[in-house]
């Protein structure tokens, strides 16, 4: 499903997700905030397509039921696959990992600037598997490239919404993963 909003849905913030699970908690806080998401599944890194597509069915679907609109943006592992090469054997939390927030983010950011959306943040930031000082760099990097819009580093991990985020995802039975996405994160 590719959703697009028209020109007359207000949003707050653009919601950079990666899955339901880590955005589960994150769109319930801005909700509960009055904070109005508009959702951006922009996940090129997601190995084989199958999971990239279980993954897009599943923040669909939710994203659905609470009533707000979702982009998905085009699926083209072969172009990410270039955008990090050289770097296929780096570490978790190594150099492959920023330049893959890199380039997610920086797609991010040209939506959210071409929505007229002032600032866009990521779901990446509630992963404790992931390096909050890269996801913050490379959301500063992507915001700087753009212009006229702007990253919040927001840490989703605190606040209770790590443990927020385990609940819903047994209360609405999510999918969830065992691997970042990327064909070299499985089984590491």
């Amino acid at each position: 499903m590719n959703s697009k909003p028209s020109n007359n849905i207000h949003a707050d913030i653009l919601l950079h997700c990666c899955c339901a699970p880590c955005s589960s908690a994150i769109l319930e806080w801005m909700l509960n905030n009055n904070v109005t998401p508009i959702i951006y599944y922009s996940n090129p890194n997601i190995y084989p397509e199958e999971e990239y597509l279980i993954r897009k069915n599943e923040i669909t679907k939710y994203a659905e039921k609470l009533g707000l609109t979702i982009i998905d943006d085009d699926y083209d592992h072969d172009n990410w696959l270039q955008y990090i090469k050289g770097m296929e054997e780096e570490p978790e939390r190594g150099a492959r990992c920023l330049q893959c927030f890199k380039l997610r983010l920086l797609r991010t950011a040209k939506k959210c600037k071409e929505l007229g959306i002032k600032e866009f943040t990521t779901t990446l930031a509630s992963s404790r598997w992931k390096s909050l000082s890269q996801i913050n760099e490379a959301g500063q990097w992507a915001a700087q490239q753009v212009g006229d819009v702007t990253f919040n580093e927001r840490n989703w991990r605190k606040g209770g919404l790590q443990e927020r985020r385990n609940q819903l995802l047994k209360e609405n039975g999510f999918y969830n993963q065992l691997y970042c996405g990327c064909e070299f994160s499985i089984n590491k």
